[in-house]
């Protein structure tokens, strides 16, 4: 008698450090580029949980921000690794969340291995309302399994690269930046109003930051030394203060490479009513980078700025790739409130609210109601009995002669 092996379905579970060999020599034969990055940058990702996983699992007993550390999941299909799936917040408040990185085995079929590691990490990571995730354009049947689950479009990222010698030519003049000041927690607030001002309501809406974004705490200025200890960068970060609406208005954050091993890194804002901060502060990074002359200068730009890209594509920047940032909001996790309005309101209660609240006086409109009723009307008067109204006399005390009408004046 022939056994028939039990049909196993595929799991999803957190990674472990039996998958972190698998997972090095699975990615780089089954993962596209991605993110305006080579494919090399996506598997460093996952290095510093191949070095440090022991360390790291320590991590898990601590309070965020360092528990999302570890938020790297795998599926699993009779016992092998088919994907894997690593997700991180994106604020403070961890009520947004973004999707760094998603793979999975072309035998094991794109869409139903990422559905299930996208709905396994909505169903959960509860805190997160709203979900980003940043393809490439070309990938189509990445783009069709977002699709699939409920992403929808949010804005187009094109990655600009700027050689050594446009650099170049962008020192030869001196920026016009007066009150360029360092950036400081005390200038957090100025810089989540430019920040807020420089992206339209629905992308402010699904990134969802604060204040507190914008602060640097103790754990993240020493996580950011021991990166630069390690690896060997140098990081700038500054702002332009106008002095008569006291508020920021061009920020700038500059990661410079000093052995030219990868190229410069940098991110811009400007503050829409103030374009002509373009080229000063692109001259102004452009004078940083000449201590490291020799790698190019890599930036970052959103279609939600057009005057930032017209300049870039004026100054002759090349556009290395573009992706499609996409979101989807998960408001079914929030608790339900009972509203008072009509809408939410059932049938009954509606209209016992419509009631009065007392008895309606008959008044004088009522009876032009009676006429087309007239021989009832007399036939029923002529049978009641009949009741002289009560007399009062001229200009009396009373509340019946008191109003608008008064009786008239009889002569003696």
């Amino acid at each position: 008698m022939v056994s028939v092996a039990p049909n196993i379905e595929p799991v999803v579970r957190p990674i472990q450090h039996r998958d972190l060999e698998i997972l090095q020599q699975f990615l780089p034969s089954s993962c596209a580029p991605c993110y305006g990055c080579s494919f090399t940058g996506k598997a460093q990702r996952l290095q510093p949980l191949h070095q440090w996983y022991g360390f790291l699992m320590l991590l898990r007993i601590f309070p965020p921000p360092l528990s999302h550390l570890l938020h790297t999941y795998v599926l699993e299909e009779a016992n092998d690794v088919a994907g894997v799936i690593q997700v991180s917040p994106f604020n403070q408040t961890r009520s947004t969340w973004r999707i760094d990185q998603l793979t999975v085995a072309p035998a094991s079929g794109q869409l139903d291995g990422g559905t299930r590691l996208l709905r396994h990490c909505l169903e959960t990571i509860w805190e997160a309302r709203m979900w980003l995730a940043e393809i490439d354009i070309d990938q189509n049947a990445l783009l069709a399994l977002y699709r699939h689950n409920g992403f929808q479009p949010l804005a187009h990222i094109t990655y600009w690269s700027l050689a050594p010698n446009q650099l170049q030519q962008l020192t030869q003049r001196e920026p016009a930046l007066p009150n360029l000041l360092p950036v400081s927690n005390a200038d957090a607030t100025l810089l989540y109003q430019l920040d807020t001002a420089a992206m339209p309501p629905l992308v402010r809406q699904v990134f969802d930051r604060h204040i507190q974004d914008f602060k640097s705490n103790s754990l993240k200025k020493l996580a950011t030394h021991l990166q630069q200890w390690q690896e060997p960068t140098e990081q700038f970060r500054a702002y332009v203060f106008e002095p008569q609406r006291k508020a920021a208005i061009g920020h700038f954050e500059l990661c410079l490479c000093r052995d030219d091993s990868r190229p410069h890194v940098a991110r811009l804002t400007v503050h829409p009513a103030y374009t002509w901060l373009y080229p000063e502060l692109l001259t102004h990074m452009a004078r940083l980078t000449q201590a490291r002359p020799g790698s190019v200068l890599h930036l970052t730009s959103a279609d939600y700025q057009p005057e930032r890209e017209a300049y870039l594509q004026q100054i002759g920047a090349e556009r290395m790739d573009q992706t499609l940032m996409m979101s989807r909001s998960v408001w079914h996790k929030l608790r339900e409130s009972k509203s008072r309005s009509l809408e939410t309101l059932p049938l009954s209660e509606v209209l016992q609210g419509l009631q009065p609240n007392q008895t309606p006086i008959p008044g004088r409109i009522s009876s032009w109601g009676m006429v087309t009723d007239a021989p009832a009307a007399l036939h029923s008067a002529a049978q009641a009995p009949q009741v002289l109204p009560e007399q009062h006399p001229p200009f009396s005390n009373s509340p019946q002669g008191i109003g608008l009408f008064r009786y008239p004046q009889q002569s003696p």
